[in-house]
């Protein structure tokens, strides 16, 4: 199972409390996380990337493990502590402005 910590805001559209667990199958990625947390939350397509291109949306962030994970390859395998459930993948709605 992968732990998933999504932003409030994305939270309160799928009617979520607190971080989701999912079955991610074969070696987890950002592609194939991010694909089981549309497919579990189908509200969310569209929201944190694109629906054409499968890129992240401006202003998205992904963490693990202490890294920014965000400008990752999509499909590089996510570090062992979150493949094996003991952290878990952070999705971050980004800061803007001042």
């Amino acid at each position: 199972m992968i732990r998933v910590v999504l932003p409030a805001h994305l939270r309160t559209l799928a009617r979520v409390n607190g971080e989701v667990e999912l079955e991610v199958a074969g070696e987890p990625t950002q592609s194939s996380v991010l694909a089981a947390v549309e497919t579990t939350f189908p509200v969310l397509r569209g929201t944190i990337r694109d629906r054409v291109t499968q890129r992240r949306r401006p202003f998205v962030r992904f963490f693990a493990c202490g890294q920014d994970l965000s400008h990752e390859a999509p499909d590089a395998p996510l570090p062992e502590a979150v493949a094996s459930g003991n952290e878990p993948f952070l999705i971050v709605g980004a800061m803007a402005g001042g």
